[in-house]
């Protein structure tokens, strides 16, 4: 029972440590920042490129963003 019980945590770790491994670890990229990229890419690769993408409208502040 304790070799089974072994093996069962060893495997929930071996799978933690998979799951946790995925992603990549760097700030989120915003749609334009995303599209300036994808054209970037298609242009060294030699492919159609994507339309240019609009700029993105200035934020407003609003009062409860401090709070959030």
């Amino acid at each position: 029972m304790t070799g089974s019980r072994i093996l069962v945590t060893l495997t929930l770790l071996a799978a933690m440590a998979v799951v946790t491994a995925c992603g990549r670890k760097a700030g989120l990229d915003t749609p334009y920042e995303a599209a300036v990229q994808a054209r970037k890419d298609a242009e060294k690769a030699k492919q159609p490129v994507p339309p240019e993408p609009e700029k993105p409208v200035e934020d407003k502040k609003f009062i409860l963003d401090p709070l959030l």
